[in-house]
């Protein structure tokens, strides 16, 4: 798993840090009142959502992304029972549900793959594969020493595809982990993350992998990054060690190709990197942050508020960091929000209604702020 991929999210809950300091600057919470919802996917408190509709019902699926035209969705799973070992991208129409028959597969099969993202022609995707390191699944380490971390494959490459799942063009051939490509709404970028300057950055580059520059420049992972509505901000999120011992801990990490998740916050800045600044200042971790339709707000999926590492749900939060909003209300795991593209809907990762097992299930929610 890479840092925004799924291997098993209930895993990831279990054994989350505990740790519970949380700052006060960014810590209340906006109570509202609401009445009990008719859906039983819907929690009472879950007032943004109108409604709401399972997709799948099996595995680890997550990542899941709007094409342009908001008609279909690309995202990953780890579905055995679709014929996979570990995850790979599959292909759905945006009204389709999944239970007994699988969708296309338009990844290779190959290898492990991450964070998939339509162009704007709605006929091509990007996505991270480890597939030229190997035909098997590599190895998924998931602790160090007693603490939770995340592999950073070196064999990681982000390649450009059909909808068939052909491959015709490989954005990145830098040795190191290059993955986690999201395209600007603007459909003239691409952002993604990569260890080549020996630290794990944010890079931008052209469709077609040219002109690559280099965004943030800090000590620390830089991740999961995505564009605001209009393509002039990036949301992502980071830990930045601060302390000698959390630096060379970081540092020790990273060199055997690990990361620590259980810490990180969310940054923002321009799209070229200037202005950057901390957007929340929560304790343990903040992550798959996405941009509110009106590019002024902030959705992501936290656990600030669990004293044993989980649950994680989803929260929402302006842009100067202030009105903090819980947006669901589970007990075990919401995350991966992503709005489409004509603001109407919001899919997202959960564990909800999975009968208490560890299945991680796609959900598609009509929204209403």
């Amino acid at each position: 798993m890479t840092q925004r991929i799924l291997y098993s999210i209930f895993v990831f809950i279990l054994l989350a840090s505990c740790k519970s300091d949380k700052k006060e600057a960014t810590k209340t919470i906006v109570e509202t009142e609401v009445s009990a919802q008719d859906n039983p996917l819907i929690y009472p408190e879950e007032k943004h959502f109108k409604s709401i509709r399972q997709v799948t019902f099996g595995g680890d699926n997550a990542e899941a992304y709007w094409s342009f035209d908001d008609k279909q969705i690309v995202f990953q799973s780890n579905f055995k029972k679709w014929g996979v070992e570990c995850d790979q991208m599959f292909l759905m129409n945006s009204d389709e549900t999944f239970d007994s028959i699988p969708p296309p597969m338009i990844s290779t099969g190959k290898g492990r793959t991450t964070c998939a993202y339509f162009l704007p022609d709605n006929k091509h995707y990007v996505y991270g594969s480890t597939h030229l390191g190997g035909d098997e699944c590599p190895e998924a380490p998931l602790r160090k020493e007693g603490k939770y971390v995340w592999p950073i494959y070196d064999s990681y490459d982000i390649f450009l595809a059909d909808l068939e799942g052909n491959i015709v063009n490989q954005l990145t051939n830098e040795k190191g982990y290059d993955a986690e490509a999201t395209v600007s709404p603007k459909g003239d970028k691409i952002v993604f993350t990569s260890d080549r300057s020996g630290d794990l950055e944010l890079y931008t580059m052209n469709l077609d992998g040219s002109n690559v520059k280099q965004v943030t420049h800090e000590l620390g992972y830089d991740g999961g990054a995505f564009f605001s509505p209009d393509g002039t901000k990036l949301i992502f999120r980071s830990s930045r060690p601060k302390t000698e011992e959390e630096i060379k801990e970081y540092k020790d990490l990273l060199t055997e190709g690990l990361v620590q998740p259980t810490n990180m916050e969310l940054y923002i800045c321009n799209a070229d990197g200037s202005d950057l600044r901390q957007l929340t200042n929560l304790g343990n971790a903040n992550w798959s942050p996405f941009f509110h339709p009106s590019g002024e707000k902030i959705l992501f999926s936290s656990n600030f508020e669990a004293e044993r590492g989980f649950p994680f749900n989803l929260y929402m939060i302006d842009l100067d960091g202030k009105n903090l909003e819980r947006v669901t209300h589970g007990e075990t795991f919401d995350a991966f929000p992503v709005f489409s593209n004509d603001g109407k809907k919001l899919i997202f990762s959960s564990n909800r209604n999975n009968g208490g097992g560890r299945d991680t299930n796609l959900f598609i929610a009509e929204w209403q702020d």
